[in-house]
């Protein structure tokens, strides 16, 4: 067993807001993302009530309208670089855990090559498929779900981040067959074709009204063993992770996985998983601002989605034990007042907030989403090869913090 840092926390709680960018990072325009800002935009569009993101500083990171800075935030606050190249989900969040991508996982603007489609539809014995070029789910559907009906084909897709996704109407394929389905596929892109991920996207309806189900399933890539999560797993600490997480990392160093398919339900069960008596970390995704507004480019839905997050941040933190800490974070941007349905290139919002951890801190531009890893591992005693740990900047001792708190309102109360 690692020996903690004297002070450190008991438990760390991450969650990520799937897309939740904070302004364009320098290379976004090598991505065709000059001017992407999605939490920017968002809170352009209308007053969003954020009071309890505002109290851990969100409004501090930089200029937000509606979200003014606060003389003493709660919270330390700064913005992760993407150092990784790539703005995709997998990418993101290994990067979270110390992987930084030299090399972007490989993309199919034009559709996938007809040799692997061949093996493909050799190897799941289907009829078939339907598309194989990018496009948006929700549209796609739309355009080929009928047919899709008709021929029992699936129908294959893609976006702008490496993914290779399989679209079927659970009355003509039903969940099991597509899953297996997504497995073979998932075998079969290796090498020079190993995507990101692989994607089962279930539908339902009829035509005209086809809509997407939450049984989606993310076949993602293993990520390489070096990473937070075996870590701290071969430490004996717990790593629970919620939504889309195990997925992410194909369950690679996870010991407890909390299914939840919405953010309310990651929500919840993040809260459930509080409250039990556990040591190391806590993972959640909350998908529906990448999945449901930002790909939608559904900038009101986000906007309410927010508010629906922030409104249950008490509730979290009424779950926190004393010696908790929580960061919240983004993998990349998906601004939903941007052209097209993909990501954004955008910086990450950092925010950390945790009864005995310091407050006001400005962790300024992190070099890397890495420093979240490495932060986490030097808590609990371990290193990762990636990333900056900002452990000594938010540590203090629960007497230490007492009485800066005491001196601090003093001094406000002077001026």
């Amino acid at each position: 067993m690692p020996t903690p840092n004297h002070g450190s926390f008991n438990r760390i709680v991450l969650i990520v807001l799937d897309g939740a960018g904070i302004g364009e990072m320098p290379d976004a325009p090598d991505w065709g993302d000059a001017g992407s800002d999605t939490l920017g935009h968002i809170l352009e569009s209308r007053a969003v009530n954020l009071p309890n993101l505002q109290r851990y500083g969100l409004g501090n990171i930089r200029q937000l309208q509606n979200v003014p800075p606060l003389a003493q935030p709660e919270g330390s606050y700064g913005r992760c670089t993407l150092k990784s190249n790539g703005k995709d989900t997998t990418t993101g969040h290994w990067e979270m855990a110390g992987i930084v991508l030299q090399q972007a996982f490989p993309t199919y603007p034009d559709g996938f090559p007809q040799s692997i489609l061949d093996r493909f539809i050799s190897e799941t014995k289907i009829p078939g498929v339907l598309g194989n070029f990018a496009a948006s789910g929700t549209e796609i559907i739309k355009d080929l779900g009928a047919e899709h009906v008709t021929t029992g084909k699936p129908i294959v897709y893609t976006s702008a981040d490496s993914v290779f996704q399989i679209a079927a109407h659970e009355e003509t394929i039903p969940l099991e067959r597509l899953y297996e389905i997504c497995e073979t596929a998932r075998r079969i892109l290796d090498g020079e074709h190993k995507v990101g991920r692989v994607i089962a996207r279930p539908f339902l309806g009829e035509p005209g009204n086809y809509f997407r189900t939450e049984n989606r399933h993310d076949y993602a890539v293993q990520p390489p063993r070096a990473n937070l999560l075996p870590a701290l797993q071969d430490a004996d600490l717990d790593v629970v992770c919620i939504g889309k997480i195990a997925s992410i990392y194909d369950s690679l160093g996870v010991t407890e996985d909390l299914k939840a398919k919405n953010n309310q339900q990651t929500i919840d069960q993040t809260i459930h998983a509080l409250v039990q008596d556990t040591r190391g970390l806590i993972f959640s995704n909350l998908v529906d601002f990448d999945m449901l507004y930002g790909h939608r480019r559904d900038t009101e839905g986000y906007a309410r989605a927010l508010e629906h997050f922030d409104a249950s941040l008490p509730a979290i933190e009424a779950a926190m034990w004393e010696g908790d800490l929580m960061i919240l974070t983004a993998d990349h941007g998906n601004d939903p007042t941007f052209p097209g349905s993909d990501h954004t290139r955008e910086y990450a919002p950092l925010l950390v907030y945790g009864k005995n951890a310091r407050a006001g801190v400005n962790l300024g531009t992190r070099g890397s989403l890495a420093d979240i890893g490495q932060t986490v591992a030097e808590n609990f005693g371990l290193k990762l090869t990636e990333g900056d740990s900002f452990l000594s900047e938010i540590l203090q001792a629960e007497s230490a913090r007492s009485e800066a708190s005491r001196s601090s309102k003093a001094i406000h109360e002077s001026h």
